[in-house]
């Protein structure tokens, strides 16, 4: 079966992206960094056209193609995360430097690509085969900006056990 890699389209700012994200992830690189051999569109020559660089193993192509397509919530990238600590690191560095925070685990980076930033709990929370401590773990989410594992248990905890 072929790889896949995604490309991310960048104005401009591939390499400096690259080089966040490889800085952010463990077992990451910044693999190769072509200049253009023309001008075009996009890049003039000799400008940065591609970075090829992995993330904890996965590879991604960043692509200077310009202003005409800007990335929107309808991709996002999601990091599962085994804790809040986690949650926090990847949270923080991925908003930093002009980025969004957006609500129920998403932000937007300083280069508008859309993450969630998910942990671990949270999905077993909202997996529960009670259905009202899965809603409460539901609704408490749906109130937060960076998702608060502490939070969420309180919430569940709240809960009048069903047996």
């Amino acid at each position: 079966m072929p790889e896949m890699v995604t490309c991310l389209w960048f104005d401009g700012a591939a390499e400096e992206a690259a080089r966040r994200y490889t800085e952010l992830f463990p077992n990451s690189s910044v693999d190769a960094v072509v200049r253009s051999p023309a001008d075009n569109p996009s890049t003039p020559e000799g400008a940065v056209l591609t970075v090829e660089f992995t993330l904890d193993g996965r590879r991604f192509l960043g692509l200077n193609g310009g202003p005409a397509f800007t990335p929107n919530e309808a991709v996002s990238i999601q990091v599962l995360c085994a804790d809040q600590a986690e949650t926090d690191h990847y949270w923080d560095g991925l908003v930093a430097g002009g980025g969004q925070e957006s609500e129920c685990g998403w932000l937007k980076d300083p280069w508008g690509f859309s993450w969630q930033v998910v942990p671990q709990r949270l999905t077993e929370l909202m997996a529960d085969p009670d259905p009202d401590r899965a809603r409460a773990a539901m609704q408490s989410m749906m109130t937060m900006r960076k998702i608060d594992v502490a939070e969420l248990e309180r919430a569940v905890a709240a809960v009048p056990s069903s047996s």
